[in-house]
């Protein structure tokens, strides 16, 4: 059961990580033992840590068993989505990302901004940013097209390398800076499977979502305290 839990473990690997994973239960059961013996699994920490990981396991199962009934795509929902998606398959490029996290005020973004657009090159917004005490930190990293979060995507399959932009972030803004990209696309063939996964995934999530609103709209749900002024509000 341990080893069906670890992801991405090749059949050559099995052996040496049955090992190890053995002398780790060896090692828990000694200590559930001595736990027991100390009746350590009676304390009202312990119990409580149980019964709040017994709850999260049986209702995690439901959710799993109310997924089932979702049914596979079919390949034209995945040509769709294939088709629909270019940044991800068919026009999908490698990005040579570089980020700026700046401390800032929220009244100070829109000048940041500003700035930024005036900016010749990222090197002179720096220097703007270090003439004006704003802190920063930087950061590099080449990410694929399918790394980057979906409501953005869009956003960078736009700009062209050396473009920049700037979002406010909680603690200021944030600036991505588009250093350059490379064209790797993908197609429908490579793409399948893990369109497939992501429909059949999404349509679990729906099914569920929908189990669940249908539930709460059935059942009596009663707030308390502080919770019930929230709820009438």
């Amino acid at each position: 059961f341990v080893l069906q839990q670890q992801r991405g473990l090749r059949p050559e690997q099995a052996d040496a990580a049955g090992r190890q994973v053995l002398e780790r239960l060896i090692d828990q059961e000694l200590a559930l033992q001595k736990a027991q013996e100390l009746k350590l699994d009676r304390e009202p920490r312990v119990v409580q840590q149980l019964e709040a990981a017994r709850r999260e396991i049986v209702a995690r199962a439901y959710v799993e068993k109310a997924g089932e009934a979702a049914a596979k795509p079919t390949p034209e929902e995945v040509k769709k989505y294939y088709e629909a998606k270019p940044a991800l398959f068919k026009e999908r490029r490698i990005y040579s990302i570089q980020e700026i996290a700046i401390e800032a005020k929220p009244e100070q973004v829109d000048g940041l901004r500003a700035q930024l657009q005036a900016s010749k090159s990222i090197n002179d917004f720096v220097e703007y940013l270090k003439a004006n005490g704003f802190r920063f930190s930087g950061n590099q990293a080449v990410r694929a097209a399918e790394q980057l979060p979906l409501n953005s995507l869009e956003t960078f399959a736009k700009m062209k390398d050396g473009q920049a932009l700037l979002a406010a972030s909680p603690n200021g803004a944030q600036v991505v800076v588009l250093a350059g990209s490379r064209s790797e696309p993908v197609d429908e063939a490579r793409a399948r499977p893990a369109i497939e996964q992501f429909l059949l995934n999404d349509a679990k999530r729906k099914l569920v979502d929908a189990d669940m609103k249908a539930m709460r709209a059935a059942a009596k749900i009663e707030y308390a305290g502080k919770f019930a002024e929230a709820a009438a509000s």
